[in-house]
């Protein structure tokens, strides 16, 4: 049975490949071994195959190395995004198993943060917060759009002496609606 592409990309190995090659960027596997070093090699390989067999990644170029041929891989031009039809059919039960996916990768990132022999979250910038914005949906897709036109111009960066890789995270979960009278209260 083939993987939804949901289930292709939210795998927490998975995951981090596809962060890899976000940007354009054009890697080979001994590339990627190298930027997830506590991923084994044999996992790596495997998990390499499912996501170009599920069409997220694709061999953009083989080079000759040493009698044997390395592909360079790059990501499909919509490969790390699920749409809305990739998710149309997920039931409740799969959406909360996604979403736990897509924080069990967050919490290894931050786990693999705090395993360093040193590390300073003011100086590295790590924070972790969470507000409630009172919105409507104009001013939401404001907010979006704004937040996209920040972000952008970065996913193009590639490595390079004094950059290290960051990992920026959105969660966006609207609040219920209340039907209740209180919407209405005035003076508050």
């Amino acid at each position: 049975m083939k993987q939804s592409k949901a289930d292709l990309l939210l795998h927490p190995i998975r995951l981090r490949i596809v962060q890899a090659l976000i940007g354009g960027r054009h890697l080979t596997a001994q590339q990627l071994i190298e930027l997830l070093p506590d991923v084994p090699q044999a996992s790596l390989y495997r998990h390499l195959n499912k996501l170009f067999e599920g069409d997220i990644i694709y061999v953009i170029d083989q080079r000759q190395v040493r009698g044997t041929t390395e592909k360079v891989y790059a990501l499909m031009e919509q490969g790390a995004n699920l749409t809305k039809d990739d998710l149309a059919d997920c039931s409740r039960d799969e959406h909360m198993l996604y979403f736990l996916t897509f924080l069990a990768s967050l919490q290894s990132d931050f786990q693999r943060y705090l395993q360093q022999e040193q590390f300073d979250l003011e100086a590295d910038g790590v924070s972790y917060r969470k507000a409630t914005l009172y919105v409507n949906d104009e001013e939401f897709s404001q907010l979006i759009k704004a937040l996209r036109s920040v972000v952008e111009p970065f996913f193009k960066n590639h490595p390079a002496p004094g950059r290290r890789p960051r990992t920026l995270s959105t969660i966006i979960i609207p609040q219920p609606e209340q039907t209740s009278s209180n919407d209405n209260r005035e003076g508050d």
